[in-house]
């Protein structure tokens, strides 16, 4: 079978048609160009033929268009005519089997992964912590694992830190100074998380990544649209969530080595956001997973407006390039469309570096993997029309498809198991029962000491009370006793003055 009748998603036509061959799919790739120069159609089609491949998807809606490819498109002349042109011949309209998510729960149904799946290395940077904050945070997972303490939302971090807090002098023999002032900041940073709905992410139930790769009994890929107009004004948010759905992927899933088609493919929109001030210790995650991933059979495709956003140490990695129009006013400008033309193989019928900046909407520069993985020669090519709608869905239309999806009676409503919050609030709680047990009997020892002492006070005050009453009872007369007296000394002289008188008579 020549390369050309393998199974292939059909992109367009150059002076032939030009397709992405399922086999080297899971080679990733690059979509890039100017605003408004045909990206998202180009996500769109790709999506629409990895589906039809049953090949399930994940996609970040940002401006709300690609949500119109759960309904069919409506024809029009403009699409017949460019069917026509690049000899799409079976072209029709159709909606595809698609999921909606949404981290904030509105447009969608939520996903959710907990603050121990997240991990302290994406947390940090999602925190946006120094290294002396995140050596606390990597403390604080340390210690919920050696206690066996689940850490799910971000009530159970903060208790944590709390705790943490409390015992520092302690945990600081075991695990390293603790310091107060970091353990304060991540806590400032986790409110200020918590205030841009974060809080929503974090949780359970968490998201099963079996459930973003269903296939329908038709044989078709899910399309796993995530709602993400609302999260882009929050892009650190946006850009940890994805890289830790890419990790997630890359840690579950089985080694399949080069499958005739993709497992799963996942588009990273936005792609910038994923790159710009990322450390040294996560940029060299994200070169591991990217390189390995693959063989995983998982595709990631990297969406960005500057080919240059992405490192030379991921943009190596990816064999499948989609280019659109780019502009050239300023010398920067010029100097990326040179960077771009070189990433493709030479074709001698044009100059690449000269047509990307002539390219009309609609149109791209593509270079696929070829026969062994060989890149083929850049094609100036006619993006195909896509057979679903370009454009969002109605409220009332996104509606009636989550009401029908499977999905929300698993993930719409909150779990809220017992965790590290529960578990340390009890622990404080019989704390503080034993300090005032403790308190009590000490204030009852303290008190049975006070009545000991004041019965030995009493004890020996008694005698001397006894010797003082009776001195003055014997210093002291009664009134009886001194009318007894005066009249016996008045007798007595009488008695006297008579026996005087008698004798001086006889004289």
């Amino acid at each position: 079978m020549s390369e050309t009748q393998k199974p292939h998603i059909f992109i367009g036509k150059s002076d032939k048609p030009v397709g992405l061959t399922l086999k080297y799919a899971n080679r990733h790739g690059l979509v890039a160009g100017a605003t408004g120069t045909g990206k998202t159609v180009s996500l769109q089609i790709m999506a629409e033929g990895f589906s039809d491949a049953g090949v399930p998807v994940f996609i970040a809606d940002v401006k709300g268009d690609i949500a119109g490819m759960a309904v069919p498109g409506k024809m029009k002349d403009f699409l017949q005519a460019r069917a026509e042109k690049i000899d799409f011949d079976d072209y029709a309209m159709g909606g595809f089997p698609v999921t909606f998510w949404d981290l904030h729960g509105q447009q969608g149904h939520p996903i959710r992964a907990t603050i121990s799946e997240m991990g302290p290395l994406l947390l940090a940077r999602l925190l946006n912590l120094n290294d002396t904050q995140e050596g606390v945070l990597t403390l604080a997972f340390k210690l919920a694992d050696d206690e066996g303490l689940l850490l799910l939302d971000l009530k159970d971090l903060r208790a944590l830190l709390v705790n943490i807090s409390e015992r520092r002098k302690e945990l600081s023999a075991e695990y390293g100074n603790v310091s107060a002032a970091s353990v304060g900041a991540i806590q400032r940073r986790l409110l200020q998380l918590e205030e841009q709905g974060a809080d929503k992410f974090f949780g359970e139930p968490a998201l099963d990544l079996k459930d973003f790769m269903r296939v329908t009994e038709e044989g078709r890929g899910i399309v796993n649209i995530l709602a993400a107009d609302k999260l882009m004004m929050t892009p650190k948010l946006y850009a940890t969530f994805l890289l830790w759905l890419l990790a997630e992927l890359f840690e579950e899933l089985p080694e399949v080595g080069d499958p005739d088609k993709p497992v799963f493919v996942f588009f990273f929109d936005e792609a910038h956001l994923l790159f710009k001030d990322c450390p040294d210790a996560l940029m060299s995650k994200i070169e591991q997973v990217v390189r390995l991933i693959r063989s995983k059979g998982v595709g990631v495709y990297f969406v960005s407006q500057n080919p240059l956003d992405v490192p030379d140490s991921v943009s190596s990695q990816l064999g499948n390039r989609l280019q659109h129009a780019l502009r050239a006013y300023t010398p920067k400008e010029q100097k990326v469309i040179r960077a771009a033309a070189d990433t493709f193989r030479p074709n001698p019928k044009f100059d690449t570096k000269k047509v990307i900046t002539q390219l009309g909407i609609g149109e791209a520069l593509v270079s696929t993997l070829l026969k062994k993985g060989v890149p083929g020669m850049v094609e100036q090519t006619l993006i195909r029309p896509p057979s679903s709608r370009m454009g969002p869905l109605t409220k009332k239309e996104r509606k009636e498809i989550l009401d029908r999806s499977l999905m929300g009676g698993k993930y719409d409503k909150t779990v809220d198991r017992e965790s590290a919050y529960e578990i340390l609030n009890k622990r404080a709680e019989e704390m503080a029962k034993q300090r005032e047990k403790e308190e009590r009997e000490d204030e009852k020892e303290k008190e049975r000491a006070r009545q000991a002492k004041q019965r030995a006070k009493k004890s020996s005050a008694r005698p001397s009370s006894r010797r003082r009453t009776t001195r003055r009872r014997s210093n002291r007369q009664s009134v009886g006793e001194a009318a007894v007296k005066t009249a016996a000394r008045t007798l007595s002289r009488e008695i006297v003055r008579g026996f005087l008188g008698l004798m001086k008579r006889r004289r």
